[in-house]
């Protein structure tokens, strides 16, 4: 089979859309693709599966050795650090063989017997898709109550499990997002979601009743307010709901003893304004931009929270942003101290400050770049702050951090079979963005790698929403396949993340948006011009906002690259933009822009990756997406390649690679994720030339 074998739009194609924005028509000649219920759809879907399986066949041996490599880098049975809670000790494990997680307990010791409160594993059954987006134990550790999606859309079923007797509870909420126990045991609030995907109502749920009679307790009506949070305080004294737009949030708050009690208002929003809200005894703290871009601290009295009484605890800083890229904003409360994670020159730190006097340090770790995170901390009183630590050799590692003593205590680092970091390098360069701006870029590489242009590189880039680069979950332990076969890879902390804290992310979205994408190209030039690559061994890889990335940069600059993997990309934004019926639409207006408004068009459409596929060269390039994609639909990276292929003047590769059963995060199952990771990686190593 050869590229020239792709499959073609099926017979029951439709008239092309034509599309008036403003005076200016555009057509679209595979609007079509949309309708889903159009059985032409899904056969074109699954003979680009076929083609993509049938063009990867000579890469089968390549595939599984990867996958295996992969594998055996896993610890496959392991357990996590046990987090206390009052007299129990909740931790989760993984079985080799096993796809997801086993969440256990034990009282009092890790002695004692273990006590299984919930098994992925058997509650998925005989789903190809399961994902369990939440696991929380009641206040008084005789129920459970675990959020579960079935088929990658993430509309959840809420199940409570009694672990008493061990049966899960026929009383089910469907269609959820978040939920949270009150301190009765007795009593869940939970949110809802709306047709566009967006949690919008909050019900509370009394045990033992019909969940059809469940009270509403708020809306939001506003759909320009994308997200909802429902969190316990710290403390145990509060349920707050924040609901979130791009740019300003809202906090309401009720007591968790007394969950039948109205609900608060903390403050109105205010557009532009930002808040978030931690609670601390007699005050609370809340985390704000108002006037401050980089966030500051402000607290107030329990007694009367209101805008009048909210005092400046920790003051606005230039060059020093909190990190808020979070829902729940990364700062600990304890009885004795407050711990703020901030970010300052792309760097993370955590700043410990004494609530007596305000005097603070910093936590000292052994590498200059680094990633750190909060963990589960949920005892107010502990002087212990549990830490996730990792960097670009270093595997995750979970720290116990003593807030009076200052003692870093390892509890555990994750074990990678094989692995010696002593044979990695990370580093950071600069390159010079097109208006004169620094943009650091991450790499890791051998250390015997020589900068002579002769490397393989893999440049990875996301840019938006305010997202740090590689703040993922933990140590990537795939990248080693490609690092041991002499690769470059490389992270390109491009404008648009928060990076260089908060005014970072303003400089890329909206109109700067374009900053984003010239950035990149500034980052992989940078790499060539330092010869630790070169542009026919340059790829390049992005998912979701980045996949937009991807498109933009392929457009402007395709000669820079060699292999694009653009995963779940949201490459077709100024027509999803204009039809408020797609999930999340409305929500986004202000991170993208809302073309229905002349000026928002015009510069959308500038770098718009489906409008600006033009008749040139394309490199050889991977596409994927989720038929149940919520977050980007399944047609945008389905139309895309149509017309790639249909305007393209090259002989490389596009290929089209669809879970028939898969939302945003791809495969659900650990294993399935590994293989998926073994088919992209061997797509760039075939497309490199470097097929073993």
């Amino acid at each position: 089979m050869t590229p020239d074998d792709h499959p073609r739009p099926p017979s029951c194609r439709r008239t092309p859309q034509r599309i008036v924005t403003h005076g200016h028509e555009r057509v679209d000649e595979f609007y079509w693709l949309r309708d889903r219920a159009n059985p032409g759809v899904i056969e074109y879907i699954e003979a680009e599966n076929r083609y993509a399986a049938e063009m990867m066949k000579h890469t089968e041996s390549l595939q599984r050795r990867l996958f295996e490599e992969m594998r055996s880098r896993l610890t496959e049975t392991d357990e996590s650090v046990p987090v206390a809670i009052d007299d129990y000790l909740y931790y989760t494990r993984t079985e080799k063989g096993k796809q997801y997680p086993i969440h256990c307990r034990k009282l009092e010791s890790m002695d004692a017997e273990e006590e299984i409160v919930l098994d992925e594993n058997l509650v998925a059954g005989g789903n190809k898709f399961f994902k369990v987006s939440l696991v929380k134990a009641s206040p008084d550790h005789e129920l459970l109550m675990f959020l579960a999606d079935t088929d990658g859309s993430e509309r959840h079923t809420l199940f409570i499990k009694d672990l008493r007797s061990g049966e899960v509870l026929p009383e089910m909420m469907r269609n959820c997002h978040d939920a949270e126990w009150a301190n009765d045991s007795a009593t869940i609030f939970y949110s809802t979601l709306d047709h566009e995907n967006r949690p919008h109502r909050v019900w509370r749920h009394e045990l033992g009743t019909d969940p059809k009679e469940d009270l509403l307790v708020y809306e939001e009506k506003d759909a320009a307010f994308y997200y909802l949070q429902i969190l316990k305080t710290k403390t145990n004294a509060y349920i707050m709901i924040t609901v979130e737009s791009a740019t300003t949030t809202e906090v309401h708050y009720v007591s968790a003893d007394v969950p039948d009690s109205d609900l608060k208002l903390f403050h109105p929003r205010v557009h532009g304004v930002e808040y978030f809200v931690k609670h601390h005894g007699g005050r609370f703290f809340i985390i704000t931009n108002e006037n401050a871009v980089n966030f500051k601290i402000m607290e107030a009295p329990v007694s009367d929270p209101s805008k009048a009484n909210w005092k400046e605890l920790v003051p606005h800083r230039e060059k020093v942003a909190i990190d808020v890229s979070d829902p729940d904003p990364w700062v600990e409360v304890f009885k004795d101290h407050l711990v703020i994670f901030e970010r300052e020159n792309s760097q993370g730190r955590v700043r410990v400050c004494s609530l007596k006097d305000m005097k603070s340090y910093t936590i000292d770790f052994p590498e200059r770049l680094y990633f750190v995170a909060p963990m589960r901390s949920p005892d107010l009183t502990s002087e212990k702050l549990r830490i996730q630590y990792w960097s670009l050799v270093t595997p995750t590692t979970v720290y116990d951090f003593d807030l009076t003593t200052r003692i870093l205590d390892l509890k555990k680092r994750q074990h990678v079979p094989g692995y010696d970091p002593s044979k990695y390098v990370a580093e950071m360069t600069f390159a010079a963005a097109k208006d004169g701006t620094r943009v650091p870029i991450s790499l890791v590489h051998r250390k015997e790698m020589k900068r002579d242009g002769q490397n393989p590189c893999l440049l990875y880039g996301y840019g938006a929403y305010g997202t740090f680069e590689w703040a993922k979950p933990e140590f990537d332990t795939t990248i080693l396949s490609l690092l041991d076969r002499g690769f470059v890879y490389a992270y390109a902390h491009i404008r648009g993340g928060s990076d260089m804290t908060r005014k970072w992310h303003a400089d890329g979205r909206m109109e700067k948006k374009m900053n984003s994408f010239t950035d990149f190209i500034a980052c992989a030039e940078h790499l060539v011009k330092e010869k630790y690559t070169a542009p026919e061994k340059l790829a390049i890889m992005g998912r979701s906002a980045g996949g937009l990335l991807m498109g933009a940069v392929t457009n402007l600059r395709s000669d820079l690259f060699k292999v694009v993997i653009a995963e779940v990309p949201y490459v077709d934004g100024v027509t999803t933009m204009l039809d408020p019926t797609i999930p999340l639409t409305v929500g986004e207006f202000e991170e993208w822009g809302n073309p229905a408004i002349k000026e928002h068009y015009e510069f959308m459409i500038e770098y718009s990756p489906y409008d600006n596929v033009a008749r040139m060269a394309y490199p050889n390039m991977l596409v994927t997406g989720g038929l149940n994609d919520a977050r980007v639909q399944y047609w945008e990276p389905l139309k895309w390649v149509a017309k790639l292929r249909a305007m393209k003047t090259d002989d490389n590769v596009i290929l089209l690679k669809i879970g028939m059963l898969e939302g945003h995060a791809g495969a659900s199952g650990r294993y399935d994720h590994l293989k998926n990771d073994a088919f992209k990686f061997a797509f760039i190593l075939d497309r490199l030339g470097m097929n073993e």
